[in-house]
């Protein structure tokens, strides 16, 4: 990993205050001084900006902390110049909400602890460090200074712990995280529920990767990376995650070639990488498992319309770093590039499946067959086509018949080969094409001006994604009231 971290852990811990169960996450990398926790904990800003990373609007935590629980507790080690620090921060939206504040108030301190003991760091007056204090015991599942010191102890020379507590509830005011059904891992509950009432054959299909990332962490993270690292894990409730690569478990798999034409940069090649799942025909699954920058975006992103029974079983895998993430890193921002994607990997997957569909179990596709019957007949004439009366030539005195270039069509001797019915010059073709080129170098100069205009408004898209949060995070908070009255 880029910050030196060689794990991260994630568990179930209990908040002492009320025994409710919180997530805790920790990991041993560089952690945050105070200027970095500053950032980190600030709406809309990121020091993300390399070519190797994701998460360059700094948003990420903020949004996907509170959208599993109402509140949440930084703890960061580092050590910057010679200078180790320790800091604290607290987003609670319980504490907002309670105390009637308009303002997003992040309450922080730090301690310098080079010396072996704890001294105050104060960017302001003491009576701000103390009430930003006061502000996190009061709010936070630590009612004490000496108990809020302690949280540093399982950290390490460096890193840090997140702690995310008062987790959300369903419409049955039951938490909506499962801890309960597999020790192991951690679930969504309402789907656990759902697959729970699923027939034999649903549960079979439902058992496949491509479920049970829709509700379990651990198989989640389990295809979250394209490349396997060497030193680095996540140990997910005390037992690591085993990287697991889709591509690796294709039947027959073939690469396909796309090079996307991307203005801002250089020229672009993408394998991506098609098969058949293992499980084909028995269980339909098929789609895309597109990731940017080794992390996955789109999981199994089906390109072909519903209903159709083409591409059934088929699985490609490729690492698309030309098109950019939404925000919450679930899928792609739209644009021309995105919408061209989308149409090669339909284009890539229709050309897989005439090919080698009845490899899976599937009829072959007639139209390949055509094909193949058409090459076939070019290469080896038929008797009736021995002699050619248009040349003169017996089957005797005519040479080795030589089949078209690949991805050229070329007309039988049967046919005529001008195409006597194109009324177009060859000078006319040029000149349609370079009008082609021009409109298509006029929407390549439009859809940057769009991507400007777009990064302009990610700064007020983030604060109303915020709100959004909130007043979500109040919703359910008068659903659950509602619900125990």
């Amino acid at each position: 990993m880029d910050n030196g971290s060689t794990f991260v852990k994630v568990d179930r811990i209990y908040n002492k205050r009320d025994n409710s169960p919180a997530l805790l996450f920790i990991d041993d990398g560089g952690g945050m001084d105070p200027d970095g926790i500053r950032k980190c904990m600030s709406l809309g800003y990121s020091t993300k900006k390399g070519k190797n990373t994701i998460g360059q609007y700094g948003n990420g935590f903020k949004t996907s902390t509170m959208r599993l629980g109402a509140d949440v507790i930084v703890f960061s080690r580092a050590s910057r110049n010679g200078q180790v620090t320790q800091s604290v921060g607290l987003l609670s939206y319980t504490f907002r909400r309670r105390s009637g504040q308009d303002d997003v108030i992040v309450p922080m301190i730090d301690f310098d602890v080079s010396r072996n003991w704890p001294e105050p760091i104060l960017y302001g007056t003491p009576e701000d460090w103390y009430n930003n204090l006061k502000i996190i015991l009061e709010w936070s599942p630590f009612d004490s200074r000496d108990y809020l010191i302690q949280q540093f102890e399982d950290i390490g020379p460096h890193g840090t712990k997140i702690i995310i507590y008062n987790l959300w509830l369903n419409d049955e005011g039951v938490y909506e995280l499962n801890f309960d059904e597999d020790d192991e891992d951690i679930k969504l509950r309402d789907e656990s529920a759902h697959l729970s009432k699923l027939r034999r054959k649903e549960v079979e299909t439902q058992a496949h990767i491509s479920y049970r990332l829709l509700h379990s962490l651990r198989a989640y993270a389990s295809v979250l990376y394209l490349r396997k690292f060497n030193n680095f894990k996540t140990i997910l409730r005390g037992k690591p995650v085993e990287q697991y690569n889709i591509a690796d478990d294709l039947v027959n798999p073939q690469v396909a070639i796309y090079k996307p034409h991307v203005s801002s940069m250089k020229e672009v090649v993408v394998e991506a990488k098609l098969g058949f799942i293992k499980e084909a025909p028995a269980i339909i699954v098929n789609g895309f498992c597109v990731y940017h920058k080794n992390r996955l975006i789109r999981p199994f992103w089906k390109v072909t319309k519903d209903g159709s029974s083409k591409g059934f079983g088929v699985v490609g895998v490729l690492e698309a770093n030309f098109i950019e993430p939404a925000h919450d890193k679930q899928d792609f921002e739209r644009s021309f590039v995105f919408s061209r994607l989308e149409t090669k990997l339909k284009q890539m997957q229709m050309d897989y499946w005439k090919q080698y569909c009845h490899l899976a179990g599937h009829p072959p596709d007639p139209s390949y067959v055509r094909k193949q019957q058409k090459t076939a007949d070019q290469v080896s004439p038929s008797p009736a086509r021995a002699a050619n009366p248009r040349l003169g030539l017996s089957g005797s005195q005519m040479g080795p018949t030589v089949g078209p270039p690949p991805g050229f069509q070329t007309a039988s001797l049967d046919q005529d080969v001008a195409c006597e019915d194109d009324p177009r010059t060859f000078d006319d073709i040029c000149e349609e094409n370079i009008q082609l080129y021009m409109r298509s170098e006029q929407l390549l100069q439009r859809e940057t001006e769009l991507k400007a205009e777009m990064e302009d408004l990610e700064k007020q898209i983030a604060e109303t994604k915020m709100k959004s949060a909130e007043l979500a995070a109040h919703i359910d908070h008068v659903r659950r009231q509602a619900h125990v009255r």
